[in-house]
């Protein structure tokens, strides 16, 4: 984890939380100064021409191009949460193969990822290898 303090465009920030959006909203906010961080996403699967798409109230984007965010935001005293950067999942970046396991033996998807960034800076962007793993 990046921790809890950080320059976001000179601004200092110093109560940085992160947590998976569902819909607008972040969801399960973990301190970024944590050990650790653990969500639990309900994400359906179904299959459409042949291919695996996604549903959930945490699935954003459009069919053939899915994914989840994490957002990273600022906490005030008040609990308010002020985004202002956000880490892309690409669910149709998994392995079929992957996902047709997990299907097949209805066990969840695990993804495991370094939230800290080249620069020690909270991680945004479309994640990919080596910071995402995902594994069954």
């Amino acid at each position: 984890m990046p921790g809890r303090n950080f320059r976001n465009a000179c601004v200092p920030i110093h109560n940085v939380h992160v947590g998976v959006q569902v819909r607008s909203e972040p969801v399960g906010l973990v301190r970024a100064d944590a050990e650790c961080a653990e969500w639990h996403v309900d994400v359906r699967v179904e299959t459409v021409d042949g291919r695996f798409d996604f549903k959930g109230p945490a699935v954003h984007g459009s069919r053939g191009q899915r994914f989840l965010y994490l957002t990273w935001g600022d906490v005030n005293s008040a609990g308010g949460f002020a985004m202002f950067r956000r880490a892309k999942l690409m669910l149709d970046q998994i392995e079929p193969e992957l996902i047709a396991d997990a299907l097949a033996g209805s066990r969840p998807l695990l993804a495991t990822i370094d939230l800290t960034d080249g620069y020690g800076g909270p991680r945004c962007g479309r994640v990919g290898s080596p910071a995402l793993t995902w594994a069954v």
